[in-house]
């Protein structure tokens, strides 16, 4: 007898009762130029809202000028709620939750276009803004905490129902649990308790801001993907610490890094042209000469992260997120029978922001597909306007 919850039936996270157990993945929007919301952002927001999302996630809210990945994401300040506040109510008047993705770039941040230091662990140059972040310092890493806590009381203003903090990809926190990065000597440094005192620091600081008005949620790499980056072991601890501190309400797991592997995420092919044509000299010479050895290229398969995560099942009690190839029904159920909470959707909502509404209609005919193809050629497009290329970049 099949006791494994249905994928469309309503699920307690947190504080929240979402309506069904399926969540909009943050994906950065390039919707936001003037790192305000603007109709555009709450139009890629409201469509899978009316889609049938139980929830969606905006990406990318820093917690500071610098933690941008570039100058035009939105960050977190008085300025930006009345916009975030009109985001928010189109998406409730849709019928779905919607969260807010709290971070800091660290290292992955552009301090260029961002006009503001980057920090990371130890002094890092980033080749895609020409410049080095600063080795941060107590102080440094005391602020971004702090920081963190006060973007999670302005999403309560703003009415967001939860915060995704995000602790993967090698952003400021996953760069301190990263051995491969992080090679200081000090508290922050070293052993993997000190390494994971970033990312513990700033889960506790957001529940102590947010109390339980709103559900706070986490992203956190399994793997790096890279030798001497973030291992499986390392991380299933640090996650049974961020369990034991009672800081989440949900924990979601992803893979990969935003500095050195990126497809490690994604899998499917590697666009290394398209990205190449969207960069100005030298950098356009670079991707095209080493874009192969960045962008590297891993199969696609349905439920690619499963098989990792399903350890992460295995060991926590913590209601957790299934990231990474959801793109039909039988694949939504086999997560729900695996023991996961819940599954998060990302390009194959960009694709068509309507599926869930058309596969739940479906029932048990599972006829209704994805026109996704894993093409990843919607990657690029974060650098103008984020679309899928296969069903063309709706009407703004």
């Amino acid at each position: 007898m099949n006791t494994s919850p249905d994928v469309f039936s309503p699920a307690r996270l947190g504080p929240l009762t979402l309506r069904n157990r399926i969540i909009k993945a943050a994906t950065f929007e390039a919707a936001s130029p003037d790192a305000l919301v603007t109709d555009d952002l709450i139009n890629f927001h409201r469509r899978p809202a009316a889609g049938g999302v139980g929830m969606t996630t905006v990406a990318y809210c820093a917690v500071e000028p610098g933690g941008r990945t570039d100058g035009w994401q939105i960050w977190m300040r008085p300025e930006a709620l009345p916009g975030l506040r009109r985001l928010t109510d189109a998406v409730h008047a849709e019928g779905a939750a919607i969260s807010a993705q709290i971070g800091h770039a660290g290292p992955v941040a552009n301090a260029r276009t961002n006009k503001a230091r980057a920090l990371a662990p130890v002094r890092f140059f980033n080749p895609l803004s020409m410049r080095f972040a600063k080795k941060a310092t107590l102080e440094d890493i005391r602020e971004v905490t702090e920081a963190h806590a006060n973007a999670a009381r302005l999403a309560i203003d703003a009415g967001f129902d939860a915060v995704e903090i995000h602790l993967g990809h090698n952003y400021l926190a996953s760069s301190f649990l990263s051995p491969l990065i992080n090679r200081r000597t000090d508290e922050f440094g070293g052993s993997l308790e000190n390494r994971a005192k970033v990312a513990r620091g700033v889960v506790r600081a957001v529940r102590r801001a947010v109390g339980d008005q709103i559900a706070v949620t986490a992203k956190l790499n399994m793997s790096d993907g890279v030798r001497g980056g973030i291992s499986m072991e390392e991380s299933l601890q640090t996650a049974k610490w961020l369990e034991e501190d009672g800081g989440l309400d949900a924990l979601q797991l992803t893979a990969g890094s935003s500095l050195v592997n990126p497809m490690y995420l994604f899998r499917g092919d590697a666009p290394v042209k398209e990205f190449s044509a969207v960069f100005k000299p030298p950098l356009s010479w670079g991707m095209r000469m080493t874009g192969k050895k960045f962008l590297r290229e891993y199969p696609y398969r349905e439920a690619y992260l499963l098989r990792e995560a399903s350890q992460f099942r295995a060991e926590l009690k913590l209601p957790l997120i299934l990231l990474g190839g959801i793109t039909n029904r039988e694949t939504m159920d086999r997560a729900m029978a695996a023991g996961f909470d819940f599954v998060a959707m990302g390009r194959a909502l960009l694709a068509e922001p309507d599926l869930l509404n058309r596969i739940e209609a479906d029932g048990d005919a599972h006829t209704v597909k994805s026109v996704c193809n894993h093409c990843n050629l919607c990657m690029p497009t974060i650098y103008s306007h984020t679309y899928c290329v296969l069903t063309g970049a709706p009407d703004r």
